[in-house]
């Protein structure tokens, strides 16, 4: 066993690669979450991202146009959920085990063509000047643009879930869907938007691993990443800020566990392999503790 072979500069410049998908499917099941509705489908839109990206990228060989398509790809399949659970009122728990399932399905039939071949090229952003800092320049700012898309994105939801009217009346629905309803705003709307957004990220999520973190498509190549990211919703206790920190302290375990094995440690590689998911429930367990939406998971009927 060789420890000194793990470099810590590209330990942790591979840490925020490794959180990234993460971090994106998360922020979208936050806002959800945020706005009373529990989706379980955050596999299955992860996965139907990462093939619809993979398929338009390699079709038009225009990496950011494979992002845009997952994006829609992500929200499209949302709204089935959507339109299951708000207006046809199935349970909420069940439908999006579905949605994983179909989603785990439809991607598998629709990379059928596309196993082996490769992604286009996506450069790495190098910021100028702060790319050039000592040790700092390397771990934060030498990434590809959709690890300061994902930070973007955290931040935009901050500011708009504290900052904004639209933001107070997504909060506003979450916590009681019924007094939201009784002062006027639209319910179903609000959700069915949230639902969107959170599908959109989802997409990004996926399209981010058979892109760039790979980057070729490999049936379920998501390996869980989708049940990592609503557990850290509520690891962070529904706040984009501690979000970015679960994010990446499961990718801070992804790594060390990747370096453990090729530093030649003796123990199981299965163990390891289990080590990043072993710490992501021992956080939730113990991290756990901030109080849910109040009407998260509930169903909403206006007739009430």
């Amino acid at each position: 066993m060789d420890l000194t072979s793990i470099n810590p500069i590209l330990f942790f410049a591979s840490l925020m690669v490794a959180a990234t998908p993460i971090l994106l499917a998360a922020i979208g099941e936050l806002v959800v979450e945020r706005a009373g509705v529990l989706n379980l489908g955050v596999e299955g839109m992860m996965i139907t991202g990462a093939v619809i990206g993979f398929i338009v990228a390699v079709s038009t060989g225009s990496p950011w146009l494979g992002f845009l398509g997952a994006a829609v790809g992500g929200a499209l399949i949302s709204q089935v959920f959507g339109l299951l659970t708000q207006y046809l009122l199935s349970n909420q728990v069940a439908t999006g085990l579905a949605l994983t399932l179909f989603g785990l399905g439809l991607s598998a039939l629709m990379g059928q063509g596309y196993i082996g071949i490769k992604a286009p090229s996506f450069p790495d952003l190098h910021l100028p000047i702060l790319s050039d800092i000592p040790y700092l320049g390397p771990i934060a700012f030498q990434h590809d643009p959709m690890v300061y898309v994902g930070l973007l994105i955290v931040l935009a939801v901050w500011l708009f879930l504290n900052r904004s009217r639209a933001g107070l009346i997504l909060r506003a629905v979450g916590e009681n869907h019924d007094a939201a309803h009784a002062l006027g705003y639209n319910v179903r709307r609000t959700r069915m938007l949230a639902i969107a957004f959170g599908g959109a990220c989802a997409g990004l999520g996926g399209a981010y691993l058979s892109l760039l973190r790979v980057p070729q498509w490999t049936e379920g190549m998501t390996a869980g990443a989708g049940w990592i990211a609503l557990a850290i919703v509520v690891f962070a206790s529904w706040r984009p800020g501690r979000l970015v920190l679960g994010a990446y302290l499961f990718g801070g375990v992804t790594v060390l566990q990747l370096n453990l094995q090729a530093a030649g440690i003796a123990i199981p590689v299965e163990y390891l392999s289990m080590s990043p998911y072993l710490a992501t429930i021992a956080v939730l367990v113990i991290m756990s503790a901030g109080r849910s939406p109040g009407s998260l998971g509930k169903q909403f009927h206006a007739a009430r």
